[in-house]
């Protein structure tokens, strides 16, 4: 192996992995959110829209957290107006549609932008292979999911059509 390879190998094994664990956001609430409470937790955050045909999967994302989160399981929703004015509501009017339609009592946080310019720094490190240390990725629309460990490392995404209660979903939670 030749000198420049051997300075690139060495550059990429001393790439250091970002956590979900350094964020800390504002909920619905108004409240501060630090995701270093959810050490130990598997956490799957998924951006979310009241107005869209996938909507209905609230209930299912409710469903799951209500039958794992006594097992170190938790579900994170980030409202987005970003596909086709999706969210246009007010933190409020969020947070009441979640509570009044699907029951929702899983962490849901402030309004944010997944995509674009104004991207929020905790989606540019879901995007990001260069800060999550595992894949880049682009949010494809609304309710697509981000697979986090116990430790706040990346481990994939999932598609926004991929169902809450999706087998390897439900496998990656159980192992």
């Amino acid at each position: 192996m030749n000198a420049f390879m051997k300075k690139i190998n060495s550059e990429e094994m001393n790439v250091k992995k970002e956590s979900l664990h350094q964020f800390k956001m504002e909920d619905l609430y108004g409240d501060e959110f630090d995701f270093s409470q959810l050490k130990g937790k598997k956490v799957m955050l998924v951006n979310t829209a009241s107005k869209c045909g996938l909507t209905p999967q609230y209930e299912l994302l409710q469903e799951l957290f209500d039958t794992y989160k006594d097992k170190n399981f938790v579900i994170v929703g980030f409202p987005a107006n970003n596909f086709g004015g999706q969210e246009p509501g007010t933190v409020v009017e969020i947070a009441a549609f979640c509570k009044e339609n699907y029951g929702v009592t899983f962490p849901m946080m402030n309004k944010i932008s997944v995509k674009g310019d104004d991207m929020h720094d905790l989606y540019k490190f879901l995007t990001l292979a260069s800060r999550n240390g595992v894949q880049d990725s682009e949010v494809a629309w609304n309710f697509q999911k981000y697979l986090i460990d116990e430790d706040g490392y990346l481990v994939g995404s999932k598609s926004p059509r991929t169902l809450p209660n999706d087998a390897e979903i439900i496998e990656w939670i159980e192992k």
